[in-house]
């Protein structure tokens, strides 16, 4: 899955891409998005009668990929006997895993629509289930695959050219060679698939649906409930005493959890632990990275520039403790804006009419399809009681189209997390247009860039356009906050996941008190706590718990690389440069037809490996502030 921030307002998921929409010609309405108007804005719900008509429907499928997947195992054994049989069976099982993937979304975005729903659990758990038993039915195919041979394979390729959709898959079974077993070890590993994925279920039941969230009363008598959504939107509030208030309150209730959620992010390590040492991989960094093709001086390289820029960073918090007005800056003081200025509301209409406005450098071709998705039943776009947290774009259903799940607050945090899901969302549609389903799926890496970038092209089009200072500054602060969460924070938490495995790699037990320790430890580094520039209380370094991404296994990285190559490509792009932003288009038009990285150096000569890479984010942070400064 592909995910977007861990903030709990700013979490975005995306599950691998595999969405397909006809490009056909759609004109551009300047006005299609109006601003005004008394009326409140709609509140959207998606149409899921595009993947089913209706829950019959949904079970019929489920009993007929039931049988597809049992109809497997009678392909066993026949990909070598000639090109064309190898073609046949692999056209079959791509067949089989694409319906398995659209039965799957069907459920799971009923699930999230209301976690409450016991009937939509049950109908979730199925369908994980079903994508477990696929699994199981297809592990014969890699090492089939390699007992063919790779001269043998060669051949099959060049006799056969519609294996051409399959060549990256087949090439990239046999760059796992080292790393795959025997069948019958292959097929147990399929069939523990769901114990070993099951952590980050465990948080989601933990955090949206068992958690008793408390309720607070603000200053101004307002009483407000602290769930994941409500923490998001209250640890901003102005007064700084409700803001420590949200915050005891809110990581006292997790504190309460601290030994069930560190039994779980536990589980989830030594289950990486697992996968690594089965797979005879160096370690579980190298596995998690091997899939994507990614080298781990990519990980390393992050860590090394954000630990050498953490004075550009503390220049930041002193100067937002400058215009908070704020001489011991505390980490609840993080979040609130750092001017106080009334922007108006970011309603639904308002975030579509802006977004669009802010990505015309994108050109003719981006704007069609973002205009198309927009005018489509595609979202969920509020808060509603039991609804997942947070946001993302779910593009799995090839032959559909993607899927956005929002929690809009009607702020400008909100109408950024719009522009970010639909960046992803316009990715999904430009890599199904060029690719079949056998490579539309898109890595993370490159999925964060589609999205961050649309974040920064929105944030500069908001300070360009600022009708006074206080309001331009209020938008060079939100642009500064979304380096601060996405470059910094990530890469803290990435430090954080790679210390909790190399601790369980050297036999270290981690509990609830060890992990706080070390998430505490990093959290008051990179936050200048022993240097004065801001105090961290203990009783927030439970903020551990809370990360959903820490259940799911070294993703969080990608969103500090992605916004580093975003910053990359807009440095270019803001200055007008279309030959940057034609090779971004061809990025993201490239899907998952080969290596993201590799993708990125074909493609555009980004290098991330290299510490060049990092340069125009840092430029961009020193930039941001200097403007602020210049206004004060």
């Amino acid at each position: 899955m592909l995910c977007s921030g861990p903030e709990s307002q700013m979490y975005t998921e995306h599950v691998l891409i595999r969405s397909l929409v006809q490009l056909c010609s759609i004109s551009l309405f300047l006005n299609v998005f109006s601003v005004s108007g008394a009326q409140s804005p709609p509140q959207y719900e998606w149409d899921l009668s595009d993947i089913y008509p209706d829950l019959g429907s949904w079970q019929s499928a489920m009993a007929e990929i039931s049988i597809s997947i049992e109809s497997l195992a009678e392909l066993k054994g026949t990909l070598s006997d000639s090109p064309q049989a190898m073609l046949s069976a692999l056209r079959v099982y791509s067949s089989v895993n694409k319906e398995v993937a659209r039965a799957y979304v069907y459920t799971s975005l009923q699930r999230d629509a209301d976690q409450r729903e016991p009937e939509a659990q049950a109908r979730f758990g199925l369908s994980r289930q079903m994508f477990s038993d696929l699994s199981e039915a297809v592990s014969w195919i890699n090492p089939e695959v390699l007992s063919i041979g790779e001269s043998r394979v060669n051949q099959f390729l060049n006799a056969e050219p519609a294996l051409a959709d399959f060549e990256f898959m087949i090439r990239d079974i046999l760059r796992q060679e080292p790393h795959t077993l025997d069948e019958a070890t292959e097929t147990i590993l399929a069939q523990a698939g769901m114990v070993l994925s099951s952590p980050s279920q465990i948080y989601q039941n933990y955090a949206n649906a068992d958690i008793p969230w408390p309720t607070v009363i603000l200053s101004e008598g307002n009483e407000v409930t602290l769930n994941q959504s409500g923490y998001s939107l209250w640890r901003a509030a102005p007064n700084r005493d409700d803001r420590k208030l949200v915050f005891d309150t809110f990581w006292e209730t997790w504190q309460q959890y601290a030994d069930g959620m560190g039994a779980t992010l536990a589980s989830e390590v030594q289950s990486n632990l697992f996968s690594a040492r089965v797979r005879n991989h160096d370690g579980v960094l190298a596995n998690n990275l091997f899939d994507d093709g990614l080298p781990p001086s990519i990980y390393t390289q992050l860590v090394a520039q954000v630990n050498s820029a953490l004075p550009t960073f503390h220049r930041y918090l002193k100067l937002r403790g400058r215009m908070l007005d704020i001489e011991d800056l505390r980490y609840y003081d993080i979040y609130p804006a750092l001017v106080d200025v009334d922007t108006g509301v970011f309603d639904l209409n308002r975030s579509k009419e802006i977004t669009f406005e802010a990505l015309r450098p994108f050109g003719e071709e981006y704007l069609n399809l973002l205009e198309y998705g927009l005018a489509q039943d595609w979202m969920h776009s509020h808060p509603q009681p039991g609804k997942r947290s947070g946001a993302y774009m779910n593009g799995s259903v090839y032959d559909v189209h993607p899927y956005v799940l929002l929690n809009h607050n009607d702020d400008y945090e909100s109408m950024s997390t719009f522009a970010h899901e639909w960046g992803h969302a316009v990715h999904s549609l430009l890599a199904n247009a060029s690719n079949p389903y056998e490579t539309a799926g898109y890595s993370t890496f490159t999925a964060e860039m589609a999205s961050t970038i649309n974040e920064i092209l929105l944030q500069e089009y908001m300070i360009a356009n600022a009708v006074t200072d206080e309001e331009r500054l209020f938008y060079l602060g939100g642009a500064l906050e979304q380096i601060r969460g996405t470059l910094f924070r990530q890469t803290m938490f990435a430090e954080f996941e790679l210390a909790i495995h190399e601790a369980a790699e050297q036999g270290e037990p981690l509990t609830g008190p060890k992990l706080t320790e070390i998430y505490g430890e990093l959290l008051k580094r990179y936050h200048g706590h022993d240097l004065g520039v801001l105090t961290v209380d203990d009783a927030y370094t439970i903020e551990w718990a809370f990360i959903p991404h820490f259940y799911r296994d070294f993703y969080v990285f990608q969103y500090a690389t992605s916004i580093s190559g975003a910053a990359w490509f807009a440095e270019q792009f803001l200055a007008g440069d279309e030959e940057v932003r034609d090779s971004f288009i061809r990025v993201l038009s490239a899907g998952g037809s080969d290596y993201p990285h590799d993708i990125l150096l074909k493609e555009a000569g980004l290098d991330m490996t290299q510490a060049a890479a990092y340069e125009p984010i840092m430029r961009r942070m020193n930039s941001l502030m200097d403007r602020i400064e210049a206004l004060l």
